[in-house]
């Protein structure tokens, strides 16, 4: 494989502009790069969650496939036009969706994220990839977005609350149920 990178700065970001895959320059602070941006933010939380030992062999293989998915679906997002998300994506998600949600109890309470470190992780991936479906839902109000992108993003906000279920019950043993009357 050729090198991707051979230089690290590049300096040409400094008017407060950056480059899109296609090669077109935008500015840092436009909707597409929020988009992105945020997409590669979730992709790092993710990536908090894995760093953690108490993750199961099954969780792990699929969150490592999800940051696969996620550095596509940015780069769908990078290059104005390009598809890379497939409804296949999709549906892996909701198959792991299924078989993670499979032997949890039935919700009866709301959930406050903690539990567990890594499950307290994926609740923070959880909402940042929530925001990663705002942010390309508004740019989808302005440029085209395939409506794969944000299902997809819809889906694994899905997929990070099980896992966070799983995550709790793996390390601690428990979940952290919201309860206004305390006493």
């Amino acid at each position: 494989m050729a090198n991707r990178l051979s230089k690290i700065y590049t300096r040409t970001g400094d008017d407060g502009t950056t480059g899109l895959g296609d090669g077109s320059r935008t500015p840092k602070d436009s909707v597409r790069v929020e988009a992105y941006g945020t997409v590669d933010e979730a992709n790092s939380a993710i990536g908090m969650v894995l760093a953690s030992d108490a993750v199961p062999d099954d969780v792990r293989r699929c969150l490592i496939e999800v940051q696969h998915d996620l550095f596509e679906l940015g780069g769908e997002l990078c290059i104005p036009g390009h598809s890379a998300v497939t409804n296949a994506f999709i549906d892996r998600l909701e198959n792991d969706l299924d078989v993670f949600n499979h032997d949890l109890p039935s919700l009866k309470e709301f959930i406050l994220p903690g539990g567990s470190k890594s499950a307290a992780a994926c609740h923070l991936a959880r909402t940042i990839v929530r925001r990663a479906e705002r942010r390309a839902y508004t740019l989808a109000n302005v440029e085209d977005v395939r409506p794969e992108v944000v299902k997809y993003l819809n889906r694994l906000s899905d997929l990070l609350f099980v896992v966070a279920r799983v995550l709790a019950r793996a390390e601690s043993g428990e979940e952290v149920l919201w309860n206004r009357d305390r006493s």
